[in-house]
């Protein structure tokens, strides 16, 4: 484990490669945003004052943009490579694997879930939709975060040799982008293959908040804990009552219901809440707490959550086969929608039990995976 430090001011918890562990407990939230999303469980939505889809793709785009370095524009081969090594690559071997599961379930099983495998539902679909298996559909965000990245450094290369770098410039500009996908999306003209573009462009002001808020916010963030929740609800509450619906479709691009400033406007109320909270949460829980374990662990959890939540149901469906008990397990459902949530006893409660199990599994398929290759790299290393 790495070693802590307090900054001056003793709000935040700063680890020594740098990390900031509010944010690390912001990711861990925005994590379990998505999550519980997935199963219709509305346990952080605050009675329903924040959906989830109103902010919690766009918060990982905050969070990502907040740690990016200006001094990767200087190595940017290197930016590139590292980026696809820890993006894109885990990403495409996992796709394969999930394209050969999938493949399986339909060839011996009565599954109807994913695409043939091809080159172009292995190496195109992630960038087109990212649907092509649906195990592993939450994964969709991987291949855009790496193009929105690889934008971003590339604007900011360009705006720096043209003298134009300047942070208003990028967030206001990179508004004006993505409210004009949202205006036409609205108005349907976002669809089939526009959906691609149009999702990486309405994503793409919210990674520059994050670089905005470091630099030009952070330092001035001080406000009371109550007058700060005061006018953060205070908005909410209006939202909520003067809108007809807050949250939307990222991926898709759709359901966009108030015009295209409002998406945005819940992005950043969202994004103020938890980041708040997360910061009071720093200074309890600290920076060695197993919530930013989680933070800095959130690849494999949007991996593979999904395919454990498949997992509970086939236990589920064994069950319901075999013993008799289980009688209103829907097997039509099971073999044809992946969203299908089974409840035992219809209970709300039994979706803790999906949630837990699709956060804390794939942490451990990735601290076992991590252990294998600290085993035997130093082998493979030598045998070369």
């Amino acid at each position: 484990m790495t070693d802590v430090s307090l900054d001056r001011k003793g709000k935040e918890n700063i680890l020594s490669d740098g990390y900031n562990a509010a944010f690390g407990i912001l990711s861990a939230f925005a994590i379990v945003m998505v999550a519980a999303g997935h199963l219709g469980y509305n346990i952080l939505t605050v009675g329903d004052l924040f959906p989830y889809y109103s902010f919690h793709v766009p918060l990982f785009m905050f969070i990502s943009g907040y740690f990016y370095k200006e001094e990767e524009q200087e190595r940017p081969v290197a930016y590139i490579k590292k980026k696809a090594r820890r993006l894109l690559l885990p990403y495409f071997i996992w796709n394969l694997i999930y394209g050969m599961i999938a493949w399986a379930l339909r060839a011996w099983g009565e599954f109807t879930f994913g695409e043939a495998v091809s080159l172009k539902s292995l190496l195109l679909d992630p960038f087109l939709h990212g649907y092509q298996y649906l195990y592993n559909f939450a994964a969709w965000f991987v291949p855009v975060l790496f193009l929105i990245e690889m934008m971003n450094l590339f604007l900011r290369i360009v705006l720096q040799k043209l003298r134009l770098h300047s942070e208003w410039l990028i967030l206001a500009g990179t508004l004006a982008v993505g409210t004009t996908v949202v205006w036409l999306a609205i108005t349907g003209h976002v669809w089939g293959l526009y959906k691609m573009p149009g999702r990486i462009l309405f994503l793409f002001p919210c990674f520059q908040m994050g670089q905005f808020y470091r630099r030009k916010l952070e330092s001035h963030d001080r406000l009371g804990n109550l007058p700060y929740f005061a006018i953060v609800i205070g908005i909410q509450v209006l939202l909520n009552l003067c809108c007809n619906g807050l949250a939307y479709s990222c991926v898709w691009c759709t359901a966009f219901a108030n015009g295209p400033v409002i998406p945005y406007v819940t992005v950043v109320s969202g994004i103020a809440f938890w980041l708040r909270i997360s910061k009071i949460l720093a200074s309890v829980c600290g920076p060695h707490s197993a919530v930013v374990y989680l933070g800095r662990h959130t690849y494999p959890v949007m991996m593979h959550h999904i395919m454990v939540f498949m997992l509970i149901k086939m236990v589920l469906a064994g069950i319901a086969a075999g013993t008799g008990y289980l009688a209103d397990f829907d097997f039509a459902r099971f073999y044809t929608d992946i969203d299908y949530c089974y409840l035992v006893k219809g209970s709300e409660a039994f979706k803790m039990v999906y949630l837990a199990a699709g956060i804390v599994v794939p942490l451990l398929l990735q601290r076992g995976l991590d252990r294998l290759m600290l085993k035997y790299k130093p082998a493979w290393r030598g045998g070369k």
